[in-house]
């Protein structure tokens, strides 16, 4: 199956959160391309991955940013393909920076936006549209829910 999701991050350090997600897709047999793109320090780079990702066959991309956070929302002035911003606790502010930034996107380059830190939720909505043209993929993710429903309600027992 071809690369359909890339998981960029603005810096090594946000690997710690955004691995997750990575792991995320793996689990459902999507592999992933993965980078470094940094919005204030290296632009271009920004600039130029976003025409890659369209010409490679990139569906979703799933940008990680802490403090300022502003990778999800110069991606996404950058593309047509969804962006999905996962905020990152980087600062005193615990994330709260992150998630402000990346959801108050102007009218016009909207950007999905989970938790802070949530970067599992980040990879399930991108399965989840890419599950919109892929009903395998769609029944992977029913089965992945249906798994989640017996395991809470298994958790009853620890009530004792």
């Amino acid at each position: 199956m071809s690369l359909r999701i890339a998981i960029i991050m603005g810096s090594d350090s946000d690997w710690k959160v955004m691995k997750a997600s990575r792991d995320i897709c793996a689990e459902f047999g999507e592999s992933t391309h993965l980078q470094v793109v940094s919005a204030h320090r290296t632009p271009e780079d920004l600039a130029t991955f976003a025409k890659w990702a369209e010409d490679n066959n990139i569906k979703v991309i799933i940008a990680g940013a802490g403090g300022a956070a502003h990778l999800p929302g110069m991606m996404a002035s950058y593309t047509t393909l969804p962006v999905i911003g996962v905020p990152i606790n980087t600062t005193a502010l615990q994330g709260q920076d992150s998630l402000l930034s990346i959801v108050q996107m102007p009218k016009g380059i909207p950007v999905a936006t989970v938790a802070i830190d949530n970067s599992v939720n980040g990879a399930l909505l991108a399965l989840r549209i890419l599950a919109t043209s892929d009903i395998l993929l769609t029944q992977k993710l029913k089965t992945y829910r249906e798994t989640m429903q017996a395991e809470s309600r298994k958790k009853t027992v620890n009530l004792v």
